[in-house]
């Protein structure tokens, strides 16, 4: 007999079904958290690979929107029961909510800085003058260009594979990338360089990821729970917090990056954020620190005073 999902009962579900993205990186960073939940929970699971917009459509991403297009569809399968859970990369969820599900565990995060993959094993400062730099990023096209470096910025997509091999087939002289999908990929020694935030802020949420089950799923929560990581929580809250208050996407011109370091009084949470334009000025960059408990009014007061500076008018004149 045919169940619907309100009347499925996770907690006698004896196989755990987590979708993802197919890509190589979706599949091995999902097998990893799958590990780790067989590790301490002892729970069957079955890995579902489910094919996304964003992962049939090579446009930019900012040409379809930008949001949800990684995740709309493993979201989708999700809510209607063909999945129990799913594993993104936390940097591609929407900052809005979805009612119908519940983020049930947001593991240890990965290095969330960028990285230089170059020819030669060039660093972003030894590339000459009119090098080739391939990102599909505005957040990275605006840092890049406000460094001086005089470099040309090559707009390109794909997976992590396919960006690299655009060095050896003379494409470009280099990619930038995130640090954290090479190191789940085993490809740490390509990296000529792994960026200072001083320079290049990452995206909100990148390194991390998220697992989200349907908001009714109690018992798919407690299993996916064990996994949560309370400072990553802390951290990539307030930078989603400040992309929310910005009213803006995963594909804006925004980097942020909070960290929890110790205070004089104990924990305190410090969060840097940048605004950009494609050329590199004007740039807004700012910093504010709270506690990690108050992760979200952090990330909402820095951006506030981020858009008193200017920054709505900012992104504005990139996406339009």
């Amino acid at each position: 007999m045919t169940t619907t999902a309100n009347e499925r009962q996770p907690e006698v579900q004896k196989t755990l079904r987590v979708g993802t993205r197919a890509s190589a990186l979706a599949t091995t960073q999902t097998q990893q958290i799958v590990d780790r939940l067989i590790a301490e929970t002892g729970i069957e699971v079955e890995i579902v690979l489910i094919s996304t917009e964003g992962d049939r459509n090579l446009a930019p991403l900012a040409s379809m929107g930008g949001q949800g297009v990684f995740v709309a569809a493993l979201r989708e399968a999700l809510a209607d029961g063909r999945i129990d859970a799913c594993v993104h990369s936390l940097k591609d969820l929407p900052t809005a909510a979805d009612p119908r599900l519940q983020l049930a565990a947001i593991p240890v995060r990965e290095d969330p800085r960028d990285c230089v993959v170059a020819r030669d094993g060039l660093t972003l400062g030894e590339l000459p003058s009119g090098s080739r730099i391939g990102t599909g990023s505005p957040r990275r096209e605006c840092q890049l260009n406000a460094l001086g470096l005089g470099v040309e910025i090559v707009g390109i997509r794909g997976n992590v594979g396919t960006r690299v091999d655009k060095i050896a087939s003379g494409d470009v002289d280099a990619v930038v990338l995130a640090r954290a999908g090479l190191a789940r990929l085993g490809r740490l020694d390509d990296i000529t360089e792994t960026i200072d935030p001083i320079q290049m802020l990452p995206a909100p949420g990148q390194g991390a990821l998220a697992c989200e089950c349907r908001a009714d799923d109690d018992a798919t929560a407690r299993l996916l729970g064990v996994l949560d990581d309370r400072d990553t929580r802390a951290a990539v809250t307030a930078e989603r917090s400040l992309l929310a208050t910005l009213e803006a996407g995963c594909s804006a011109p925004v980097g942020a990056l909070a960290e929890i370091a110790m205070g004089d009084d104990g924990d305190e949470l410090w969060l840097r954020a940048v605004v950009g334009d494609s050329s590199g000025a004007p740039t807004i960059r700012l910093s504010a620190t709270g506690l990690p408990e108050q992760a979200a009014a952090v990330g909402e007061r820095l951006a506030a005073e981020m858009l008193a500076e200017g920054a709505d008018a900012i992104m504005a004149s990139v996406t339009s």
